[in-house]
């Protein structure tokens, strides 16, 4: 199992029936194949769709039907379409359950850092700012490095897309809680040990007399 469908794998499990969710670009949009049997979740695009799903099929995608990201994406029976001034009321209003994003570094405060690196061009923000400080719950899915360096560290060096603190950080090497003492680690993926973990985090974590192993289906 390669190391993005296990993060993906493993962020599904956190969404319950009925939840209201935005995906991040990339990455994240992963999830929405791997949702628990029975467990339906409502996917939202900031761009004005709340009932996306995966493209059934290749060859079926319409070029007016996309996701933020510009990506082609299908919908549910029942979906609604709506401007995106409508859409940000959603998601500065509170009215989201969880917002699933990627990140290039979250630090020992679980400030997420994953808009811009500078020096480089960037489109803009997004609609990550918002995202970030509006849902009721942030999780983090991202590779655990870049290029053998962490991304879990003691502070962001990169401009920090919200000052509130995400709520769980999800990894192919491990689930981590940011929580008022620190960051918490849950879980380890199969086959990691807690010492790899930390070998690979510059971030301070604080770990359990147990940590379990994660648990993901076939």
């Amino acid at each position: 199992m390669d190391e993005k469908t296990i993060i993906a794998k493993r962020v599904a499990q956190e969404l319950k029936n009925g939840n209201l969710v935005n995906l991040g670009i990339g990455l994240p949009t992963l999830v929405t194949k791997y949702l628990p049997d029975g467990v339906q979740v409502f996917f939202q695009s900031e761009n004005g769709v709340i009932g996306m799903q995966p493209l059934p099929e290749p060859g079926v995608a319409a070029d007016a039907l996309t996701d933020a990201g510009g990506t082609p994406t299908s919908i549910i029976p029942g979906a609604g379409a709506f401007d995106s001034v409508t859409s940000f009321c959603l998601i500065r209003g509170g009215h989201l359950d969880v917002t699933v994003l990627g990140g290039l570094q979250v630090d020992e405060a679980g400030q997420l850092a994953n808009w811009m690196v500078p020096g480089k061009m960037v489109p803009g923000m997004g609609g990550a700012m918002d995202l970030v400080s509006g849902a009721k719950r942030v999780i983090v899915a991202m590779t655990h490095t870049a290029k053998g360096a962490p991304k879990i560290l003691k502070k962001c060096d990169l401009p920090l897309t919200s000052v509130r603190r995400v709520d769980l950080i999800v990894t192919e090497l491990a689930v981590i809680q940011p929580t008022d003492e620190g960051l918490v680690l849950l879980e380890v993926a199969d086959g990691v040990t807690v010492e790899e973990v930390v070998a690979a985090t510059e971030a301070r974590l604080i770990v359990p007399a147990t940590v379990p192993t994660m648990q993901l289906a076939a």
